[in-house]
């Protein structure tokens, strides 16, 4: 399995941005796609929703191939 982790530096990111900003999708079009086909999990339940506002602390899952850990920009 990939594992990601990303650092947020505002309060979230719209799920279908965060697959574009990782690779898993090419473009946000074919992120909007993965959402739509049912492979994406946001901590552990089936997300549906292409600009669902994913916040640090979340875990998104797509399928059996991919983990992104969303986190909080550390502190200076």
């Amino acid at each position: 399995m990939q594992e990601f982790e990303v650092e947020l530096s505002n309060e979230f990111i719209e799920l279908h941005n965060l697959l574009k900003i990782t690779q898993v999708a090419t473009s946000g079009g074919e992120g909007k796609q993965i959402v739509a086909s049912g492979a994406v999990q946001v901590d552990g339940q089936q997300e549906l929703r292409k600009a669902c506002k994913i916040r640090a602390g979340q875990v998104v899952q797509v399928g059996d191939a991919v983990l992104i850990r969303v986190v909080a920009v550390a502190a200076e």
